[in-house]
């Protein structure tokens, strides 16, 4: 004897409510390589204190979350200082520098938080 099933299985709905979810949030496949690894560079080293993304406050309330940089200098201007090292006028900073291809990668994520 086959197992029943029932005609009003929940599944169709379940599968529209999980695509509705996924789709409400930029998928990462959707994204370019270098904006992809953009992002995993930021999440592993910037946001432990700067906000990464459109909404978040900073964890670290003097680092100013991603989204504003633009408002400050165009975006393409931190390659030269992030390939050199930067260093902040705080303590909590530390002096980091990126290798050229790492910086693509971060100025792309950077350009995807610009309106």
């Amino acid at each position: 004897m086959s197992p029943k099933r029932c005609a009003s299985a929940p599944w169709p709905i379940i599968a529209l409510g999980a695509t509705a979810l996924c789709s409400s949030q930029p998928a990462l496949a959707q994204q370019s390589p270098a904006v992809q690894r953009g992002l995993t560079f930021v999440r592993a080293h910037c946001a432990q204190c700067h906000a990464i993304d459109k909404v978040s406050e900073s964890p670290l309330a003097i680092a100013p979350p991603f989204r504003t940089l633009h408002l400050k200098y165009p975006i393409e201007d931190l390659a030269r200082p992030l390939v050199e090292g930067i260093i902040a006028g705080h303590p909590t900073m530390p002096q980091f520098r990126l290798e050229p291809d790492q910086v693509v990668d971060v100025i792309a994520c950077l350009k995807t938080l610009e309106p």
